[in-house]
């Protein structure tokens, strides 16, 4: 069966162009020109995800957004903008959006993020997942089940995809979630870029794109406590660890 894509544009000309697209690409497209419209469209016929642009009038994107995770609604969320300050995307993922494109992109890009999207709300074998691999000094400390996984003082329920730092829960976003998956599954271990985004995205964006930190800044804000060890940590050149200094 097709996936069903809700898409909501108030710009008609990008509105229209990103609907036959997504339709020759094999989606089952439906179009509306504002967020009252999308909000109505995802309560009466829910998606597999739902691509939105920021900017729209009334209700807009990040709006539509915030009511969606409010009613416990996880269906992941692309968001479209044209706001470029990493603020600006954060305030999309903090709205509970999965993943963002920014103004004018190309189609193919759109077309990469939502298949990441979609591959990742698939099922998939318990205790799978995108590590590669915990052996090495690091990776000694993680322990794996089949539904859980931990290291670091970071504890996640991979079913009922929760997680926790010491007893405090961590809010994450879908991508939010599998990206911290990815660093506990391989404690101890720096991840470059391009692993990150294959496991993360399923598409190196280049080494112009500021997408992976992006996340990992916002994931950081989550992860910190006061007076705690930083978990994450920055390799200059290389990419990403997990591990309590």
């Amino acid at each position: 069966m097709p996936q069903n894509v809700l898409l909501a544009e108030d710009d008609r000309a990008i509105r229209h162009a990103l609907e036959r697209a997504l339709t020759l690409e094999g989606y089952e497209v439906t179009a509306v020109a504002d967020g009252v419209e999308a909000l109505a469209q995802a309560h009466r016929t829910p998606p597999d995800v739902l691509v939105l642009d920021v900017m729209m009038p009334g209700i807009d994107g990040l709006q539509v957004c915030r009511v969606l995770r409010a009613e416990g609604d996880r269906t992941p969320i692309l968001m479209l903008t044209a706001l470029v300050e990493t603020a600006d995307r954060i305030a999309g993922l903090d709205a509970g959006a999965d993943d963002y494109v920014v103004k004018p992109f190309d189609v193919e890009e759109v077309f990469a993020r939502l298949r990441a999207l979609l591959r990742r709300t698939s099922p998939v074998p318990a205790g799978t997942g995108g590590a590669t691999g915990t052996g090495g000094e690091g990776g000694r400390d993680v322990q794996v089940s089949d539904r859980q996984v931990e290291a670091a003082g970071i504890r996640m329920d991979l079913q009922a995809r929760r997680a926790w730092r010491g007893r405090r829960e961590l809010e994450l976003t879908r991508t939010e979630f599998e990206l911290l998956e990815l660093l506990v599954r391989n404690a101890g271990i720096v991840l470059d870029h391009s692993t990150i985004y294959d496991r993360i995205w399923g598409y190196d964006f280049g080494p112009g794109s500021k997408n992976l930190a992006v996340y990992v800044g916002y994931l950081r804000r989550k992860l910190d406590e006061p007076g705690a060890p930083q978990l994450i940590h920055t390799v200059r050149g290389v990419g990403y660890v997990l591990r309590e200094d």
